[in-house]
């Protein structure tokens, strides 16, 4: 259980009680990412549900808010940085690096978290009318599938949690997640729209950021859990 508690500790802000744990602990929990994703996922849900019981708007804004609060905006800060580097590094890696180092937010950035919010509450309100609400968990849960694959097939773009993650993923804890992932499509087939977005977003990177950050892995589930959320809605 250590593994799931400080997955979710990193992923969540969730109240949780303190685990004594070192380097390699914290690295090993990144296996446990795709639960943590079921946990933000129930939180969600109940959110949604509650809103619900007032109308569909109200259902998704409350969807919506939830799903930062219990994720901190870590991966939405993640986002932000990204379109920050790509729209201002114009192809220059060390301006690259510098962008991404900086705490700061750019123009770039505030579009791209405001794009996302955006797209997510729309997305929430049409899948909430359409869908019941137990299709939820699977969304964030296969989007933390993402950072598995991504540490694999992703050079480290610089010593971080990028290249920390990396070894901690076996072939095996890949594959069975997969197949977690594949049991649930059997049941909502639009959910599939997450193994085409998971290999897009690593191309991506490696053609435009060079490689892997901690950075990339926050964009990345937000933009996978974003197109999974607009499969449910468009795929028949």
């Amino acid at each position: 259980m250590k593994g799931l508690l400080l997955a979710l500790q990193f992923l969540t802000t969730l109240p949780l009680p303190r685990v004594h744990a070192d380097r390699e602990d914290f690295v090993l929990s990144m296996r446990w990412f795709p639960l943590a994703g079921i946990v933000v996922g129930a939180v969600v849900m109940g959110a949604a549900w509650l809103g619900m019981r007032h109308d569909g708007w109200t259902g998704a804004l409350l969807a919506l808010a939830a799903w930062v609060l219990v994720t901190g905006a870590l991966h939405l800060d993640g986002l932000g940085d990204i379109a920050d580097a790509a729209g201002a590094a114009h192809g220059d890696r060390a301006r690259l690096s510098a962008v991404l180092a900086d705490p700061h937010i750019g123009s770039f950035g505030v579009v791209a978290i405001g794009m996302q919010l955006l797209a997510k509450l729309v997305l929430l309100h049409a899948l909430l009318d359409q869908h019941p609400l137990w299709t939820l968990p699977a969304i964030p849960a296969i989007a933390r599938i993402g950072p598995l694959a991504w540490a694999r097939w992703l050079p480290p773009l610089h010593e971080g949690l990028g290249s920390l993650f990396r070894d901690a993923v076996g072939r095996r804890h890949l594959l069975g997640w997969s197949l977690a992932a594949s049991l649930a499509c059997a049941f909502v087939p639009a959910l599939a729209a997450g193994l085409i977005a998971m290999p897009l977003w690593a191309w991506w990177l490696k053609a435009r950021i060079g490689g892997i950050s901690g950075d990339g892995h926050g964009a990345g589930i937000e933009l996978v859990e974003t197109a999974l959320l607009a499969a449910l809605v468009l795929v028949p």
